[in-house]
């Protein structure tokens, strides 16, 4: 019986291995259909309002700004050329965000400030609750919404159109606590009107071209894993 045990053994545990093998054959093959690795920072198709849409705004990607800290030295002249001036408050500003968050990339930062301007502001115009809400911090979106909805009371409707964003300058940058807060001084161009209930313009023109400038702050955690920033304050600039 010894002998006919040790033989259903040896049958066993080869066929496990035969299984073994054959599964990792099948499951270690690439049948072309996979998925390529994320990457955000890659180009793409003009990102449509979607309900449940969120606006990253970017950092470097870590391996990248590993690399650039490993291979690159600049000078303070050249660390925020274009962004600010050597020596400026802005510069210190952004030298304190940028040891807090080692991704960080002004330019970066803002070609997703720009991105996210202009999904705000439409989709505020449009009552998009749901897209206001993964962009604006909690106090931001309470305010938007108060707005929408005495705006919805009174049968008002907006009608908003981008002509152009002429320039997204950072103006001030600084770290509270766990937070990196960016502020942004955006110059656009934008055709808006407000209609009542009875479509009669009280507000803007349809045919008209207006020049606007709003002074807007965005934060991040720079202790979360959470890359995205949100809006936390507004103001019309001058």
């Amino acid at each position: 019986m010894q002998d006919v045990f040790d033989i259903y053994t040896i049958i066993f545990l080869a066929l496990a291995v035969f299984i073994f093998l054959r599964l990792r054959s099948v499951l270690g093959q690439r049948t072309g259909r996979e998925r390529p690795p994320y990457d955000p920072y890659a180009a793409r198709e003009p990102a449509r309002p979607a309900a449940d849409n969120v606006v990253q705004i970017p950092n470097r990607p870590a391996e990248a700004a590993r690399k650039a800290d490993e291979t690159t030295e600049t000078t303070p002249a050249e660390r925020w050329k274009g962004v600010a001036e050597a020596g400026s408050p802005l510069a210190a500003g952004l030298d304190a965000v940028a040891a807090a968050d080692r991704t960080f990339d002004a330019n970066h930062f803002l070609t997703g400030a720009r991105a996210a301007y202009e999904m705000i502001v439409t989709a505020y115009a449009e009552g998009d609750r749901r897209s206001l809400r993964n962009l604006l911090s909690r106090e931001v979106y309470e305010g938007f919404d108060g707005a929408i909805t005495e705006r919805e009371k009174r049968g008002d409707v907006v009608e908003s159109r981008f002509v152009s964003i002429d320039k997204a300058t950072i103006t001030n940058a600084e770290v509270r606590g766990r937070s990196a807060q960016l502020t942004v001084r955006f110059l656009s161009k934008l055709v808006s009107v407000t209609r009542n209930k009875a479509g009669e313009v009280i507000d803007g023109n349809a045919e008209s071209v207006t020049d606007v400038t709003d002074v807007w702050t965005f934060a991040r955690d720079v202790s979360s894993r959470d890359p995205n920033w949100k809006l936390v304050a507004t103001e019309a600039g001058q």
